[in-house]
C-alpha cells in the first residue's frame, strides 16, 4: 500500500477534513463517497487526487441509462453477428468483441490508479449493489472468455453523488463517507485567489459580499455555486465592472450586474427582485 498522502494541489483548495477523509479511505482501502452541492468540486477532487499522487485517472461518468456491467465490460454480439455474415475471420475469437470498461482499465493498469465513478445517484437504484462484489474483491469474471480479471493494484475509488436518490445501505457500509460543505468566505477567498491571483482586493471583497448575499436569499430554487461565482468574476473582469457597482443600491438596480451567471431560473430572479423591493420599501417607511 502506498505511503503517499493527499495534501491538495496548487490549483485545488482542500480543507483539512476533506484531506483527512481521502487519506482515511486510502488507509481503509475503501471507496470514498463524496456528497455535496453541485459545483463544490466533487468531480474535480478525483482529478486533483490523481494529479497530487501522480496516478493515472480513469473517469466513469454515470447517466440515467448506465448499467453497472458497462463499467466492467460489454459483449458486442451485434458486431460479431455482422462479421459472421461478412465472413470476417475475427468472428472465431469472441475476445475480439469484448469491450473493456473503465473499471477493467483501472484494474489492469501497471501502476496504481484513481477511479472516478461520477454521479452514481443518476443510475438505477440497483446500480450500486451490482458493483458491490467487484469493488469489494477487486475482481470480476468475464463469462464469454472465461477470464478472471483481478486488480493489479487497488485503485483509489472516488464516488460522487448529488443526492438525487438514496443509495442502498449495503453499498454505503462499504464506503468511507464525506460531505463537502459549501465553502465559507475565508475558504472561498482562497479558491478565488487560485483562479484570479491578480484580482484587486476591493473587487474580491465586493463580489464575495454580493455572492453570499444572493446565496442567503431564503427560498431560492437553486443557490449559485463556486463554479458560478468564478464565472461571474470572470465576466466582471471582462466587462471592467467597478467594485462600487456591486454594492447594494449603488447602481439603482435590484440585481447584481451580470446576474445571469448566478441566478439560473426566472423564479429565483423574481424572488430576488421581490425581496429587495420589500426591503427597500421597509427602509423608506
Amino acid at each position: 500500500m502506498s505511503a503517499q498522502k493527499f495534501t491538495g494541489t496548487s490549483s485545488y483548495i482542500v480543507t483539512d477534513d476533506l484531506m483527512m477523509a481521502v487519506n482515511a479511505a486510502v488507509t481503509l482501502q475503501r471507496p470514498i463517497l463524496i456528497k455535496g452541492e453541485p459545483g463544490t468540486g466533487k468531480t474535480q477532487l478525483a482529478i486533483e487526487v490523481a494529479r497530487s499522487l501522480d496516478r493515472p485517472l480513469h473517469e466513469w461518468h454515470i447517466k440515467s441509462t448506465t448499467k453497472a456491467q458497462q463499467g466492467l465490460y460489454e459483449y458486442d454480439a451485434v458486431a460479431r453477428l455482422r462479421d459472421s455474415q461478412l465472413g470476417d475471420p475475427r468472428v472465431h475469437d469472441i475476445a475480439n468483441y469484448i469491450i473493456r470498461g473503465n473499471v477493467w482499465d483501472a484494474f489492469d493498469c501497471d501502476v496504481p490508479t484513481v477511479l472516478l465513478i461520477d454521479e452514481i445517484d443518476k443510475a438505477d437504484i440497483e446500480f450500486p449493489n451490482d458493483l458491490l462484489r467487484e469493488l469489494d474483491r477487486m475482481e470480476f469474471f468475464v463469462y464469454e472468455t472465461k477470464q478472471l480479471i483481478k486488480a493489479r493494484h487497488r485503485p483509489i475509488i472516488i464516488i460522487t453523488s448529488n443526492n438525487e436518490k438514496e443509495l442502498p445501505d449495503a453499498f454505503l457500509r462499504r464506503c468511507f463517507f464525506h460531505y463537502i460543505k459549501f465553502p465559507d468566505k475565508k475558504t472561498m477567498q482562497k479558491i478565488v485567489d487560485v483562479h484570479f491571483p491578480g484580482l484587486k482586493k476591493a473587487l474580491l471583497k465586493e463580489s464575495l459580499e454580493a455572492f453570499y448575499k444572493v446565496r442567503d436569499v431564503p427560498g431560492l430554487k437553486k443557490k449559485p455555486s463556486t463554479s458560478e461565482l468564478l464565472d461571474w468574476i470572470k465576466l466582471l473582469l471582462a466587462e471592467d465592472i467597478p467594485p462600487e457597482a456591486l454594492r447594494e443600491n449603488a447602481s439603482g438596480k435590484a440585481l447584481p450586474p451580470l446576474y445571469g451567471a448566478l441566478l439560473k431560473n426566472e423564479q429565483d430572479v423574481h424572488l430576488f427582485e421581490k425581496l429587495i423591493f420589500l426591503d427597500r420599501r421597509s427602509r423608506s417607511q
